[in-house]
């Protein structure tokens, strides 16, 4: 007969995953407010902005600024990847894969 499984240790350990992501959403979603200056927003006016694009349902304006967006993060990573050649004495150290500054993809 084999081992019986120890749910309760994979439970807690999923719950630790969880948190651990969680944690590491909210660190990306701050870094992402002070990347963009939207850190210069009162918290009044950065939550009512958020509730407005929250709340928008035209799917013109969505993919508008997800463009927006896109175009930002591709902006940032180039900006990064020259001044990493600089630092490199010019050798490319581009792989060609647009990576968020941030590190993440659009703040999961």
């Amino acid at each position: 007969m084999r081992k019986p499984r120890d749910f309760d240790a994979d439970l807690k350990a999923l719950e630790d995953k969880a948190r651990k992501l969680k944690n590491r959403k909210v660190q990306q979603l701050g870094e992402l407010v002070v990347a963009t200056g939207a850190d210069a927003l009162s918290v009044d006016e950065l939550a009512g902005a958020l509730i407005v694009l929250a709340e928008t349902k035209d799917a013109g304006k969505r993919e508008a600024w997800a463009k927006r967006g896109a175009a930002f993060f591709q902006s940032r990573s180039r900006r990064t990847a020259s001044a990493s050649d600089r630092d490199a004495g010019g050798a490319s150290a581009q792989s060609g894969d647009a990576q968020p500054a941030s590190g993440g993809a659009g703040a999961a």
